[in-house]
């Protein structure tokens, strides 16, 4: 008896490990267009001793710290947001834009998947 409640015990620790990692992970994204976009998207994850906070290049006084499990989630939250208001496709283009409305980059979208890429995940 003893036994099948260690081995229970196991089972259901490493159930809700492996549920926890995958509920934290974040979402997939396409490289090229990520990393150009994120070189214009005013939010990064900068290190504390407890894990990650976000940050705002544009604004000092913002500052999130979310929990370990929260932080990726709340940090795509973010950065959609910002591309809902910030950028637009217009014929197989995408197109940066800053606060005021001028254009800061026009990337070409190669293939369907990074067009798919920009709807799934910005929404637009």
């Amino acid at each position: 008896m003893k036994k099948t409640l260690f081995i229970a015990l196991a089972i259901g620790f490493l159930l809700f490990g492996v549920g926890a990692f995958l509920q934290s992970k974040p979402s997939a994204k396409n490289s090229r267009l990520y990393k150009i976009v994120q070189t214009y998207s005013p939010y990064y994850l900068d290190k504390r001793f407890g894990g990650l906070q976000i940050m705002s290049k544009s604004d000092e006084a913002f500052l999130e710290k979310p929990s370990n499990t929260e932080v990726f989630h709340r940090f795509e939250t973010l950065e959609k947001q910002w591309g809902q208001k910030h950028m637009k496709i217009e014929e197989n283009v995408l197109i940066i834009h800053d606060d005021s409305g001028s254009v800061l980059k026009r990337v070409s979208l190669e293939n369907a998947d990074e067009s798919a890429f920009v709807h799934r995940y910005y929404g637009i």
